[in-house]
């Protein structure tokens, strides 16, 4: 039995995380009491839990457990050790991680897990949004916000339920889905997998957990996620394979025409057609690819599909355009926070904006990432024509390390010759602003709190037009 088929009034330690706050808007929708807590500090999910009417205290304190409680689900920002954690469980409250919620609450629906290094959450926005523009009314559980949902979550009434199941700390272990996309598998989170074959041993022992009557859509331009598929011995019939260069389902060819990307494809010896979308890069046609296998699996029309795809505009913070300020720089912000998401990244940049002097501002995220992937970090950065690296995010996960920002710098000038260290985002944003011409294009990248970048340029500046799209 379900864990919340009883829990009336449950409440979140770490509310306005990105998938704490999905998931109390998908358990108020079925009329859960929820309401929780955190730190002062301002996200985008501030909006939304003020949109959905949710209630969140400000900081933490065991009196915010003296109201009646049935479950408590608990950030993995978290321990044991935290106040409300601890105050919960001596009034004997049950408490759940995020990802054990989550696993509850997907099990109760047929559910596809959206996994790998890379793409999670574009692939879950988009295939979401095809879903529903298939009236096959799917709830969502995506990693940003997506402006077409009204944020990170999408509460339908279908039994189709889409979910980004996040790797990181093995809380894929806490999963049962009857499906599986997985986009690629490139080590990734040192600090939890020591070395690339632990972080690979994940994704095959998640595999092998799917079901009889389920599938897996991999994609096989990946060499990693090939070998994954083979060791999890999975029957013929269950998988599904896409790429731009391999896979049943492949890109015959990719163009860019008007501001969109056009590609065509097959599915073996069958002529799909030709396909639109919003979003930029070669990366984003493979991401499409992945949402036409599932969907099609899933029984949804190949011009419903099509449809879907063209009217998708995208999350926040994967590659948005935030507009043309008024001295005549364009800002874009993108979430790229790995080497293997860094190159593709400025790869569509540089595709998207060919004429365009490209100023990438990067905040490096976790110093066990930097310096475990210290030397891929250093020729990332080959289509940019300059490189501003700032101070690595400290983040509840780690807020020391051994390897410094002017180290990355040096690894990148290997590589690079326009290489520059602004520690802080005042000092790169007073530099930019001593330094931009029109013909800029300023791209922050990054999984902190870079995007302030480009904001206080666009305070200073003003926005001449809201997109170039």
């Amino acid at each position: 039995m379900s864990k919340f088929n009883q829990a009336k009034r449950i409440y979140f330690i770490g509310l306005k995380g990105v998938g704490m706050t999905a998931l109390a808007q998908l358990l108020k929708s079925r009329g859960v009491q929820v309401w929780g807590s955190d730190t002062e500090e301002q996200f985008f999910t501030d909006k939304v839990l003020a949109a959905a009417g949710i209630e969140c205290e400000i900081g933490f304190s065991a009196k915010h457990l003296d109201r009646p409680i049935d479950l408590v689900i608990r950030s993995s920002a978290y321990s044991d050790d935290q106040v409300e954690v601890k105050a919960a469980k001596e009034k004997k409250i049950p408490v759940l991680s995020y990802a054990e919620a989550l696993g509850e609450l997907a099990g109760e629906y047929k559910s596809v897990a959206v996994c790998g290094s890379h793409g999670k959450t574009t692939i879950s926005a988009m295939l979401a949004h095809v879903l529903k523009q298939a009236n096959l009314s799917p709830s969502a559980i995506v990693g940003s916000a997506v402006p077409q949902f009204g944020g990170n979550a999408l509460v339908g009434s279908g039994e189709l339920l889409v979910f980004e199941a996040d790797e990181y700390q093995n809380k894929l272990q806490y999963f049962s889905p009857q499906s599986v996309i997985l986009t690629s598998i490139d080590w990734d989170h040192p600090d939890f997998f020591p070395s690339a074959d632990d972080y690979f041993a994940t994704f095959v022992t998640f595999l092998k957990k799917i079901p009889t009557d389920g599938f897996v859509v991999a994609c096989y331009d990946s060499d990693n996620v090939k070998e994954a598929v083979d060791k999890a011995g999975l029957s013929p019939e269950k998988i599904l394979t896409y790429g731009l260069t391999d896979g049943r389902l492949q890109m015959v060819r990719m163009w860019l025409d008007e501001g969109r990307w056009h590609f065509s494809a097959t599915d073996g010896e069958e002529y799909l057609g030709e396909f639109w979308l919003k979003l930029v890069g070669s990366h984003n046609v493979a991401n499409a690819l992945a949402v036409i296998a599932c969907a099609r699996r899933l029984g949804v029309d190949l011009e419903a599909i099509r449809t879907g795809l063209a009217s998708f505009e995208g999350t926040a913070r994967r590659f948005e355009n935030k507009g043309k300020l008024t001295n005549g720089i364009t800002v874009v912000d993108d979430y790229a926070h790995h080497p293997g998401e860094i190159k593709a990244t400025l790869k569509a940049a540089r595709a998207f904006y060919p004429y365009k002097n490209i100023r990438c501002v990067f905040q490096p995220h976790t110093f066990s990432r930097t310096q475990a992937l210290l030397a891929d970090f250093g020729k990332s950065f080959a289509e940019t024509d300059e490189v501003i690296v700032l101070d690595t995010y400290t983040s509840a996960r780690e807020k020391t390390g051994e390897v410094t920002s002017a180290q990355l710098v040096e690894e990148i000038k290997k590589n690079h010759t326009n290489v520059i260290y602004k520690p802080t985002i005042s000092e790169a944003v007073n530099y930019l602003m001593e330094t931009t011409n029109r013909n800029n294009l300023v791209l922050t990248m990054g999984a902190g709190d870079v995007w302030q970048v480009g904001d206080k340029l666009i305070e200073k500046f003003g926005l001449l037009s809201g997109s170039e799209f």
